[in-house]
């Protein structure tokens, strides 16, 4: 029996970027279209099998550590960018300024859905969603240089909107103008999970 369910929650490709390979910067370059492989998109510096593990990991690995990579791409929705950009008083949120990989359009509460949802194009490309990606300090520096006094208040309006991080789990061509349809999990939310998750507060 399939343990994944097609969905009607279709999402269009409205935005596409790579993070060059060099420097520090967490700008992203906007392109036309992405190949991806297992390792991720192809010339980009967040490809790769494996990665070094970062701070959202510390209370399972020390920092450094090797682990296997789930954060190949960076993948936001239109509408939660238009939302963050109203409650920072802004015109737009620019996908660069975020490191974006991907801007989808379509989805509800994209951040929200389901770790573990896949996003297929209709080439078979496929891509695994594996959580929800916290905001953090690098896209409010960006956003400060350029609006100043702005980006203190972007990990504030970016709460639960900050899109999701995935990985690639077939490879293919992702260009804009594609449809990408949202499968999820058939597994009911596991009845403990507020209890689990207060148990960390203590």
């Amino acid at each position: 029996m399939p343990a994944l369910k097609p969905t009607e929650f279709i999402a269009e490709v409205d935005w596409i970027g790579r993070v060059p390979v060099q420097g520090e910067s967490i700008l992203s370059a906007q392109t036309d279209r992405l190949e991806l492989g297992f390792d991720g998109p192809e010339g980009e510096r967040h490809s790769g099998r494996t990665r070094p593990s970062c701070s959202r990991v510390t209370t399972q690995y020390p920092r450094g550590t090797e682990i296997a990579n789930v954060r190949q791409l960076s993948v936001l929705s239109a509408e939660d960018l238009t939302a963050i950009a109203m409650e920072m008083g802004l015109e737009a949120i620019d996908p660069v300024w975020l490191g974006a990989s991907l801007v989808i359009k379509g989805i509800p509460d994209f951040t929200l859905v389901p770790p573990s949802s896949r996003l297929q194009g209709p080439d078979g490309v496929t891509l695994i969603i594996d959580m929800e990606n916290r905001p953090c300090h690098l896209p409010a520096r960006e956003i400060e240089t350029l609006h100043p006094g702005k980006g203190k208040s972007f990990k504030a309006a970016a709460q639960n909107r900050r899109g999701v991080t995935a990985w690639v789990e077939r490879p293919g061509m992702l260009v804009l103008g594609q449809n990408l349809r949202l499968h999820v999990p058939d597994q009911p939310v596991w009845p403990h999970l507020d209890k689990a998750r207060a148990s960390l507060k203590r």
